[in-house]
């Protein structure tokens, strides 16, 4: 796995995506049959796991009624 996956940028994007998700008001479970993706899916893209691109994330925002720009790390930050 590319040393980039642990950046405190992509620490920050995920720590992101798993808050949009829980201020959704959705499970694990939930994000994943809405998506038509697996639970392990979920958990591995919210543990770094695994990367996402920027289809995925586009899907993401829609789901967690979430900008874009929600998951971008702002500068000084």
């Amino acid at each position: 796995m590319s040393s980039t996956v642990y950046s405190e940028e992509y620490k920050h994007f995920i720590q992101r995506l798993k808050r949009a998700r829980i201020l959704a008001g959705l499970t694990q479970q939930e994000a994943a049959k809405r998506l038509k993706k697996r639970q392990t899916y979920i958990s591995k893209c919210e543990q770094g796991e695994r990367r996402i691109d920027v289809i995925e994330l586009k899907k993401f925002s829609n789901l967690y009624h979430k900008p874009l720009s929600y998951f971008l790390v702002e500068s000084g930050e």
